[in-house]
This record gives C-alpha cells, sequence and structure tokens, in this order.
C-alpha cells in the first residue's frame, strides 16, 4: 500500500471509530430522553412540586382517615383523560407484595398520587432502586418510603432459616437472603417481639440503602429535593407508624 493510501486509510479509520462512538452515545441517551419526553414541559410547576415535608405529611393524613375508617370517596373515572398523557406521583414507595397491603389505599391516594414499587418483603433490590431512580430524576418525586408491615410472610420466613436453619424450595433462598442481614440484627438486640424487630430492622436498613445511593438519590437528597422515610403498616388497624 502506498504512503497516501495508508494514511487515508488511518484517517478514514479513526474517522470510522468516532463516528461509531458518538451513534453509540446518542442511542444511550435516548431512552432517558424517552422517558423524560413522557412528561410535558412546561413553565408551570408541575402538580407533585411540593417540599417533600408537606408530601409526608399529605401521607399520613390520608392514613389517618382510612385507619379511622374516614377515607374520602372517590369517582377515579375523574383525571382519568389527563393522566393518560403524564403521571405526577407525590411519592414513591417500596412496598411488600402482601395482599393486604395497598399503600394507594392505606394513604388515602387516588390513581397517579403514589408510585408503587412492590417486593415480598419490601427490601431494595437493583429493580427496586432503579425504579425509585426513575420516580425521582424523571417524574420528580418529592418523598421516597419503605413501607414493612407486621405479620409479613417474608420476614418470618427470614428469620425461620437464620434462626432455625430452614431450608426453602425455589427461589425463596434468592428472596430471603436479602433480609437476612435484618433478622441478624434485631436478634442481636434480643427483643420480645423478634418478628416485630426485623421487621422494624428490614426497614431502617432499606431506608439506608436508599439513602446511600449515588448519584441520583444521594445528590437529590444532598440538594433537599427528596426526603426518604421508613414506616410500618399494622394490618390489623390499617395505622402506619413511621420508623
Amino acid at each position: 500500500m502506498c504512503e497516501h493510501c495508508e494514511a487515508s486509510s488511518t484517517a478514514l479509520s479513526r474517522r470510522s471509530v468516532m463516528a461509531g462512538a458518538a451513534s453509540l452515545l446518542a442511542a444511550s441517551a435516548l431512552p432517558l430522553a424517552r422517558a423524560r419526553a413522557e412528561q410535558p414541559q412546561t413553565s408551570t410547576p408541575p402538580p407533585n412540586a411540593v417540599a417533600p415535608t408537606e408530601a409526608l405529611d399529605r401521607l399520613m393524613q390520608g392514613n389517618a382517615s382510612y385507619a379511622a375508617g374516614e377515607a374520602e370517596c372517590k369517582d377515579y373515572s375523574v383525571g382519568r383523560a389527563e393522566r393518560a398523557g403524564a403521571q405526577y406521583p407525590i411519592a414513591a414507595i417500596l412496598s411488600c407484595s402482601d395482599s393486604r397491603v395497598v399503600p394507594e389505599l392505606a394513604f388515602d391516594q387516588g390513581p397517579g398520587e403514589i408510585f408503587v414499587v412492590r417486593v415480598a418483603g419490601n427490601f431494595v433490590n437493583l429493580d427496586g432502586l432503579a425504579s425509585m431512580e426513575y420516580a425521582v430524576k424523571i417524574l420528580g418525586v418529592p418523598l421516597l418510603m419503605v413501607l414493612g408491615h407486621t405479620n409479613c410472610g417474608a420476614v418470618d420466613a427470614a428469620i425461620k432459616v437464620v434462626k432455625d436453619r430452614t431450608e426453602l424450595p425455589g427461589h425463596l433462598p434468592d428472596l430471603v437472603k436479602s433480609i437476612e442481614p435484618a433478622v441478624i440484627a434485631a436478634h442481636g438486640r434480643h427483643p420480645s417481639n423478634l418478628l416485630a424487630a426485623t421487621i422494624e430492622e428490614n426497614v431502617r436498613l432499606n431506608v439506608k440503602r436508599l439513602i446511600d445511593d449515588t448519584p441520583i438519590l444521594a445528590d437529590a437528597l444532598a440538594a433537599k429535593k427528596i426526603a426518604i422515610s421508613g414506616g410500618v403498616y399494622d394490618i390489623a388497624t390499617g395505622k402506619v407508624n413511621l420508623v
């Protein structure tokens, strides 16, 4: 190959690499751009542009009404067309999958007002963490909450594995493994009710994991754009107690 051809080939190769890298960067930005496009861009503050303390107060007032049997009677068809275009939840809640726990009802909120992530045992895994990041970064949620509940079967199973070396079938061992640190931490305090203590400890540990998430949640916390809270829902009374 002549020197001129070799130089031209090298330049072309470099241009190809640069073009390929630019295409890759553009492609990686598409999902985030599409997600942001879901929310209308206007100069008017969105309905969920409230202080984290206000969002928490709203949830707890709603829970007080629910526990007292005074929940607001809602027509869920109202606003359905508007909700088709965008969502503005005031809180993102990591909840257990337990069928007796329904965050929207427990906090007396309607469709579009709470962004709910559910997994048995209400622990933070990578999918749940990404969902919470999405809620903050794209939806502008001002409050995150980890919501445990009384008589949690997943937590009880984790206690049996740790204390009695119970062997679970299928993929259950992988699930309860994420709850075992809470069992160990609670057991070390020798509580009179290990299940209740572990449920609370599990909430605390997962609140901490959200707090420690970088960069999205940590940056939002540092800027005081969000707050992260924890609570335990009492199935018998319907009341949520903050942890």
